[in-house]
């Protein structure tokens, strides 16, 4: 393949492996298009926000392998491998991704079961007798 620039996103248990191709701005998404594989359209504006605040949403295709969490983890997973495989296409990309926040990695996971507990936090019912 010729001059493909890699970045891996993550966000909650969501790892997104982004590939950036020069292109015409097709994003695809497992195999799928973008509209076939997320129906909401905020988490397509998600998905393309490093792209708009680059002015490089028409230069690239964007081939995207994600795996795990829901469609929201996944789209910010998406975004989060976008921007870092944009700084290897162009180091001065960093200050306005950095702005953005576009390279700050989500680090907010769900908390793990605790025994003795029913859920993480959630205890049974308290009675004195």
């Amino acid at each position: 393949m010729a001059n493909t620039y890699y970045g891996t996103g993550r966000r909650k248990s969501s790892v997104a492996r982004v590939h950036l191709v020069p292109g015409s701005g097709k994003i695809t998404i497992n195999k799928r298009d973008i509209d076939d594989y997320i129906g909401m359209e905020t988490l397509k504006t998600i998905i393309r926000q490093p792209l708009v605040a680059t002015n490089t949403n028409d230069k690239y295709d964007v081939n995207v392998n994600v795996t795990g969490g829901g469609l929201t983890g996944q789209s910010g997973a998406i975004r989060h491998g976008i921007a870092r495989a944009l700084l290897t296409v162009d180091s001065d990309f960093r200050p306005t991704l950095k702005k953005a926040g576009f390279l700050t990695r989500d680090s907010r996971m769900k908390e793990r079961k605790k025994y003795g507990l029913k859920k993480a936090r959630k205890a049974s019912q308290f009675s004195k007798r």
